[in-house]
């Protein structure tokens, strides 16, 4: 029998949603939406959300609706699952071979590695100050005057990049405006930003010691710059510890890899557990 449920990310960026119809052969993804909360109301942005993915996925009714990241608090929805378990499960949707998810966030970074049927073994991740971050590196496009999608394909053009120390993200911002100050280009400040990130990653990567397929999400995982910066870091590799034999993979649907776990983990309490009832309809929502 098919199922449909939905998967709402409530990430602090950014909303995601999915939903997706499935059975005991598979599982498609029948709509999503996503939105920035900038500064808005985050009920609100979770409402218009929903109601987009639910609408445009064409069901009739949503047998259960799951929360994750920061969305415990939804009325409407059956039941929430944790941000890591959601995002390697959405990964492996994406990308089976996957065995690792580098979660690149607004405010944080993990690092999670999972076996073959999506569950955590291990993760790791860095502090909410950590210059390493969606929010960060946004901050910075602002202040020089570009735009998300312009942002990898300049930091590529960095030929003399210059490295972020600073680990403190208020800091780093103090260290771009001195280089702005000193006439550094700003190829060469991204690049130098990415580098300085994908270091950081690369070490959380190598801390859990993932030598096979690793899956990023998150909303810089369509910034090539940065992707282009952390194979780089993860081929050097270091005296203590070689260089790890890892893939490193995207999607054009990374962002939205927590929901889709979500959306999975709902159908599967669904199904294995008879957890839920009908939780959405076109007309009502219960």
């Amino acid at each position: 029998m098919k199922t449909v449920t939905a998967g709402i990310d409530v990430g602090s960026g950014a909303v995601k949603a999915v939903v997706m119809r499935s059975d005991e052969n598979g599982a498609e993804i029948l709509s999503h939406a996503s939105s920035r909360i900038r500064k808005r109301d985050i009920s609100s942005v979770v409402n218009e959300v929903f109601e987009q993915a639910a609408a445009e996925s064409g069901a009739d009714r949503i047998e259960y609706v799951a929360s994750t990241g920061e969305g415990e608090d939804i009325p409407f929805a059956t039941g929430h699952f944790y941000g890591m378990t959601t995002h390697a499960r959405g990964a492996l949707f994406l990308e089976p071979r996957a065995r690792g998810v580098l979660d690149v966030g607004a405010l944080h970074a993990r690092a999670v590695a999972m076996d073959a049927r999506g569950r955590v073994l291990t993760y790791k991740m860095t502090s909410q100050c950590a210059s390493g971050s969606g929010q960060f590196l946004e901050n910075i496009a602002r202040y020089l005057g570009v735009s998300q999608a312009e942002i990898g394909p300049l930091s590529l053009e960095g030929k003399k990049p210059e490295i972020v120390s600073s680990i403190c993200a208020v800091l780093a911002e103090t260290d771009v405006i001195n280089m702005v100050s000193r006439g550094i280009s700003t190829s060469d400040i991204l690049r130098g930003i990415h580098m300085s990130m994908a270091g950081r990653f690369a070490r959380l990567l190598r801390s859990l010691e993932i030598d096979q397929v690793v899956f990023v999400s998150g909303g810089p995982a369509g910034d090539v710059g940065l992707l282009a910066a952390l194979r780089e870091a993860l081929g050097k590799g270091t005296p203590e510890k070689p260089a790890a034999e890892l893939e490193l993979v995207s999607h054009p649907m990374s962002i939205h890899a927590g929901a889709i776990g979500a959306a999975l983990w709902g159908a599967y309490r669904y199904h294995k557990l008879g957890t839920g009832g009908v939780a959405w309809t076109a007309t009502v929502k219960i």
